[in-house]
This record gives structure tokens, C-alpha cells and sequence, in this order.
């Protein structure tokens, strides 16, 4: 059994608690920054990952203190990247949790990617590299959040899927919706058609790109409304919610 002696060691040891600090450290403030952006996985999960991450590898390294009764005569040959891999791969499943997909829309992917950085950089910690786990860190607080403000200053094509049933033998066709959305600042990419003959329509799918706003394409919803021959129509930026008429 250890002793309370045992354990003051461990803790006067900064071979440990300086790895076990700054994981816990560099887990609390990516993570931090995911809850400030109301993501599914926040402080407490990138600080648990980072932190177990940083464990996992202290205890590989240290297997000379492993207590365990060995067959004489033989010996054990170890491989320490071993750890980094089981430790990354277990990450990949719980990354999987925090990825959602609401029809062509993906949610998700960057807090996964955040936690298997966080992953990483506990590993980093737990071998020793103390400096660049740090370098590490600030570079992934760069990317999380000077990024994230400058995208709000550059603009960012977005993809739009426009798709239009209009009544049979209206006027209004593939042409005239291509250059609608041209007026509304949307480049048109793929046109498809759909009839449906019980129910005498035709259905409009097209594809297209714009850098406007979110408001531009409130006015073309408006427009769409006001279009005669058209029954219903769907909006539908692929990396936000559909507008739907």
C-alpha cells in the first residue's frame, strides 16, 4: 500500500504535475472557448481528454515503476508509440459523438477536431515536451478563435440548394428561376428537373453558389412567394436551416 510520503513524492515531482498542470490548463481554455461557441463537447470533456491523454502517457513512459511480477528469464520489450496510437483512436470514436448531420448539413466537425488536438497535445505533455505542447496550444487557440473572427470579416461562399415546384403549363421555367437567383446574387452551378405527372407539376433542383448574406436570400424567398405558378419552394443553405415557402 502507498504511503502519504508516496504521494507528497509524486506531488514534489515536476516531472509530473507540470505535464498534469498544463493539460489540464491548455483542456480548460480550448475547451473554454467550445462552450463560449455552445458546442455538445465543452470545458469539462477537452480538460478530461487532455487530461487522461497526458496520464496514459506518463504511466507508458514510467514502466520501470510498474509494479508486476515478471517469469524469470524473460523479458518485456516495450513500444511507447503504442500509446499515442490507442489514445488517438479512442479519441476518433468520441469525436464521432459530437459530428451531427441534419440532411446536407454537417455540424460538428470542428469541435471533433478540437478534442483530437487536445488529445494530442496531452500526449505531448505526458512524454515531456513541455514547450511545445504550449507552442501547440497557442497555435490552436489562433485557430479557434482569431480565425473565427477574421471569418467574420472575410466573406465565405456558401452553397445553396434552391429547390421550386411549379404548376403545369406556367410560364415560368429553368431559365427564368436561373435568372431570378442571378438577380439575387446567387451563381448558378447544376439545374434538374423532376415531373410529377399525377400531380402536374414540375420540379426545379438547382445548385449555386453566393457570397451575400443571409438577408439576400430572405429577398429571394420573398421573390419566390410572389412568382406566379410556383406552389412551394425550399431555400436551403447547405450550413445553416432551410427557408421554405
Amino acid at each position: 500500500m502507498p504511503e502519504f510520503s508516496d504521494f507528497l513524492a509524486i506531488l514534489n515531482n515536476s516531472d509530473i504535475t507540470v505535464p498534469l498542470g498544463l493539460s489540464l490548463l491548455t483542456g480548460a481554455v480550448i475547451g473554454g472557448e467550445r462552450e463560449v461557441q455552445g458546442k455538445p463537447a465543452g470545458l469539462r470533456t477537452h480538460m478530461l481528454v487532455c487530461l487522461a491523454s497526458t496520464l496514459l502517457m506518463l504511466v507508458a513512459t514510467r514502466q520501470s515503476e510498474w509494479v508486476m511480477t515478471q517469469i524469470p528469464g524473460t523479458s518485456i520489450v516495450a513500444d511507447l508509440t503504442r500509446m499515442p496510437h490507442g489514445i488517438l483512436t479512442g479519441i476518433g470514436f468520441l469525436g464521432a459523438g459530437v459530428i451531427m448531420r441534419n440532411g446536407v448539413s454537417v455540424h460538428g466537425l470542428t469541435t471533433a477536431a478540437s478534442l483530437w488536438v487536445t488529445a494530442a497535445l496531452g500526449i505531448v505533455y505526458g512524454v515531456g515536451m513541455v514547450s511545445l505542447g504550449v507552442i501547440g496550444s497557442v497555435i490552436a487557440l489562433l485557430v479557434l478563435g482569431l480565425l473565427k473572427l477574421l471569418q467574420t470579416f472575410i466573406p465565405v461562399r456558401m452553397k445553396v440548394r434552391v429547390v421550386v415546384r411549379v404548376r403545369e403549363g406556367a410560364a415560368f421555367g429553368a431559365s427564368d428561376l436561373e435568372s431570378l437567383l442571378r438577380n439575387h446574387g446567387l451563381s448558378v452551378r447544376e439545374v434538374s428537373w423532376r415531373h410529377f405527372g399525377a400531380h402536374t407539376a414540375t420540379e426545379l433542383a438547382v445548385s449555386a453558389y453566393t457570397r451575400s448574406t443571409r438577408s439576400h436570400l430572405e429577398a429571394l424567398v420573398q421573390a419566390l412567394r410572389g412568382v406566379d405558378g410556383v406552389t412551394d419552394f425550399t431555400v436551403r443553405p447547405l450550413d445553416g436551416p432551410a427557408h421554405e415557402g
